[in-house]
């Protein structure tokens, strides 16, 4: 999908994608298709006017001549029109809205794809289920702009046309009576367009935060009803929903009005029309069978202009959800950085912090520079209180946050210049709370490797000690575990991830209290897996269990946002500073 956007639009005060956009960028491209949906359009209106004005041959010239083998003809002909308004019908239905569905799907696939590609802050601040909306929900209005909402303005633009040069070839006159109060009513729909739009923009957005508040409810119901909160969770999502149904109401009010107003002025008309006709046939200037094609004609060219609220609704719509797709479109993705030019090569693995620091919010500075090498292979361990910084340093060595001050250099680049993807192809993360996909244990141990071999599969698994337990499941490595592997306990998940990480085979290992869910005997296990694991490779550990880190070659304690000691093991005890008091503290417990 191009961007839609122009550099006018990116006031959100006004409407970001235009009608004429939308045709450029989403008909245009598909405009084969589009035209045999026009003509096959124009067949079926043109088939639909058959009806009426053998209606009119019928009383005028078919019964007053009394000669039956012409209602045989006329019957044919109307068979043959109906059977090409059903055929019509149906190859419309087949071409262009299977090819809207397609092109759903197409949209929702790069949405997708746009999303993954932005920065790790932007998921940080927008919730999961609002993201599922956008990208479930918001290109649903497309359909209109090349289904249904495209054949019946086609469609009915040509048929109310079509119409309107028969009516006046009929009488002028009572053509003009019926053209007034329809001018009247189309000012009114115009209004209430411009009124609906900025309501469905709105709704998108609700509908995105109900459903973001629905899918914490679901992920997190332990907890809701280890709480006792299901009432207080109700009363949210209720103000959600009501949130949502004040803001349909006032697009069905402003709907209501429009199809109550056409109601009205076409009654209007619809009456004149019959005192009109009435006065002429009278007169002896119209026959009844004019007077019947007349009104029959009258309905095609009306029935679309009533059906222009219903088509404006779907149109509105579909813009409205293009507005808040090209939001995201346009925002920038990782990749876009042009400072990103560096493609590594012989990666070795050595990174280092120049004076970085760094601020979540500005103003508020959770880093204060810091400087430290990673030679390649070493391990370097975190240590300090919880919110000193720790997982902020092993964010910004994995490229999830950029410094705001400082430079931090991979093998000596500079890292804000390095192709992410030349990076991350060799990097390793096990977080704390490690997250794991729903299916089966191969499965999310082959994540990083879906082509591994099963002997590169089952040394993973031995590194960490998995099989250790999958050998007690009936079904092993295909053991399903459920939602975010909620069938499992923390230790087995924590063991699952390091599998995972030994699997991938990276340079660099980042493992964010990797061994913090573990009892003691499963994290003796581990421990042996993590010695293989961070063999030859460049590791940062973040571990509150500094009996762990004994081994590490170096020791950096972070107290606010600060390096307040650094050394090994021994160094630090004999130093006697903070890290002797927090290991001594834990020793004694």
């Amino acid at each position: 999908m191009r961007h839609l956007q122009t550099p006018e639009s990116k006031d959100k005060s006004k409407p970001k994608v235009t009608l004429k956009q939308a045709f450029k960028t989403i008909i245009w491209p598909r405009r084969n298709l589009v035209f045999l949906g026009l003509i096959l359009i124009v067949i079926r209106s043109l088939s639909g006017l058959v009806l009426p004005w053998q209606s009119k041959v019928l009383l005028d010239d078919v019964v007053p001549n009394g000669n039956t083998s012409d209602i045989w003809m006329l019957i044919t002909i109307v068979m043959i029109a109906i059977t090409i308004q059903a055929v019509t019908s149906f190859l419309l239905t087949k071409i262009l809205s299977v090819q809207a569905q397609y092109l759903i799907s197409e949209l929702r696939a790069q949405v997708q794809k746009k999303v993954l590609s932005l920065p790790i802050s932007f998921f940080d601040n927008t919730k999961s289920g609002a993201l599922v909306s956008r990208i479930m929900n918001d290109v649903e209005g497309v359909r209109n702009l090349i289904g249904t909402g495209l054949v019946q303005l086609v469609g009915g633009s040509f048929t109310a046309i079509v119409s309107l040069v028969i009516l006046i070839k009929l009488n002028a006159w009572m053509t003009l009576f019926v053209f007034v109060p329809i001018s009247i009513f189309g000012i009114i729909a115009l209004k209430a367009f411009k009124y609906i739009r900025p309501i469905f923009r709105t709704r998108g957005k609700i509908n995105a935060e109900v459903t973001g508040r629905l899918t914490e409810t679901l992920a997190g119901v332990r907890v809701i009803k280890a709480f006792n909160a299901e009432d207080q969770e109700n009363k949210i999502f209720e103000k959600g929903v009501d949130r949502l149904f004040q803001n349909v109401k006032k697009s069905l009010t402003a709907t209501a009005l429009m199809t109550s107003s056409s109601a009205f002025l076409i009654g209007v008309a619809t009456t004149g029309i019959m005192g009109i006709g009435g006065y002429y046939m009278m007169l002896g200037e119209m026959t009844t069978g004019e007077f019947l094609f007349f009104t029959l004609i009258l309905g095609f060219m009306i029935a679309p202009i009533v059906q222009m609220s219903n088509i404006g609704s779907q149109l509105t719509e579909a813009l409205a959800g293009l507005d808040r797709t090209e939001e995201l479109m346009n925002l920038a993705a990782e990749d876009d950085d042009t400072n990103r030019t560096i493609e590594l090569e012989n990666f070795k693995g050595e990174i280092e912090f120049n004076d970085v620091s760094f601020a979540y919010e500005v103003g508020k500075p959770v880093l204060h520079n810091i400087n430290f090498k990673a030679e390649t292979g070493s391990v370097i361990a975190l240590v300090g209180s919880s919110g000193s910084g720790k997982s902020t340093i092993a964010g910004l060595s994995a490229t999830f946050l950029n410094p705001k001050s400082g430079k931090i250099t991979i093998d000596g680049e500079d890292i804000s210049q390095v192709k992410l993807k030349s990076f991350r192809r060799h990097l390793g993360v096990v977080l704390q709370d490690e997250f794991l996909f729903e299916g089966t244990i191969r499965e999310n141990i082959m994540f990083p490797r879906p082509n591994a071999t099963e002997a590169q599969l089952q040394a993973a698994v031995k590194a960490a000690y998995v099989n250790e337990f999958t050998d007690r499941f009936d079904e092993g490595l295909e053991t399903l575990i459920g939602e975010r592997g909620v069938k499992l306990s923390g230790g087995q998940r924590q063991r699952i991830a390091i599998a995972r990480a030994v699997l991938a085979d990276p340079k660099i290992i980042i493992l964010d209290e990797a061994t913090s869910n573990l009892d003691t005997e499963s994290e003796a296990l581990i421990q042996k897996s993590l010695a293989q694991l961070t063999k030859d490779r460049t590791t940062i550990v973040i571990a509150h269990r500094l009996s762990t880190i004994r081994k590490a070659d170096q020791i950096l304690v972070i107290e606010n946002g600060k390096i307040a000691e650094r050394g090994n093991h021994d160094e630090l005890i004999a130093s006697q500073g903070r890290y002797f008091d927090l290991y001594t503290y834990q020793a004694k417990i």
